[in-house]
């Protein structure tokens, strides 16, 4: 009787710290190639705040919009009279290994700063990832939240942006990120692997970098190319 492979992760911290300590995105891309999930990179002008950065959570998703006023009394939409709209719920709703992942506005001021470090860090999100830029970086780094943007840019959201949702599908650079879905990024690049199809992602990125470090200790002691992608499968 063929017995069921033993699972290496039976929680959402388990997987999320063995993704850290084994796992990159290039190696996560690679096997979404194969199994037809060739769109899941955001686009390489997002990045980590340092190269450092390991950001392993589920996606607690954020959309914004750009307004052109802090305040505005006696609109049809009762959102407008409030400062940042429904930032705050969505930063409080973060829970352990949550990442704050937020696109929809312009590029034009910065979705994230030290404060909203401090209430994710007290929270134990994983992280965050803008699609948009950061500002307090220094005061970031200090806290030690991953954090992922288009870079850094102190010009404020107060009277430009708005969250007007959250926890609803968004889409970045065509890539389609689901509330749950995984979000992994290192100073390669950030990847979302659909909720539906992780187990089945993460199984087969652990075999596929395992087999690599084989095949970098063959190589490292001078076999070749060709017979090295010959016996190993993979390059």
């Amino acid at each position: 009787m063929t017995q069921e492979p033993v699972a290496e992760w039976t929680t959402d911290a388990d997987l999320f710290d063995l993704m850290r300590r084994e796992l990159f995105t290039a190696v996560i891309g690679d096997v979404m190639d194969k199994i037809g999930l060739q769109k899941q990179f955001l686009p390489p002008y997002l990045r980590v705040l340092d190269r450092g950065m390991i950001i392993a959570g589920r996606a607690v998703t954020v959309l914004e919009a750009d307004v052109f006023a802090e305040r505005i009394d006696n609109s049809a939409n009762p959102l407008m009279a409030k400062p940042f709209g429904l930032m705050f719920e969505a930063l409080d709703s973060l829970t352990q290994d949550d990442v704050y992942i937020c696109t929809g506005a312009s590029p034009d001021f910065a979705l994230w700063g030290g404060l909203m470090s401090t209430r994710a860090h007290y929270l134990k999100a994983a992280g965050a990832v803008l699609d948009g830029y950061v500002r307090d970086s220094n005061e970031i780094l200090e806290i030690g939240l991953p954090v992922a943007s288009r870079g850094c840019y102190a010009q404020d959201q107060g009277p430009r942006g708005k969250v007007l949702d959250y926890n609803v599908p968004l889409r970045i650079g065509g890539v389609d990120v689901r509330p749950g879905d995984i979000v992994f990024a290192d100073c390669d690049g950030i990847v979302i692997v659909p909720r539906d199809r992780e187990a089945e992602v993460i199984r087969r990125a652990l075999e596929k970098v395992r087999t690599e470090s084989a095949v970098r200790k063959a190589l490292a002691g001078g076999m070749g190319t060709v017979e090295a992608f010959e016996k190993f499968g993979v390059m």
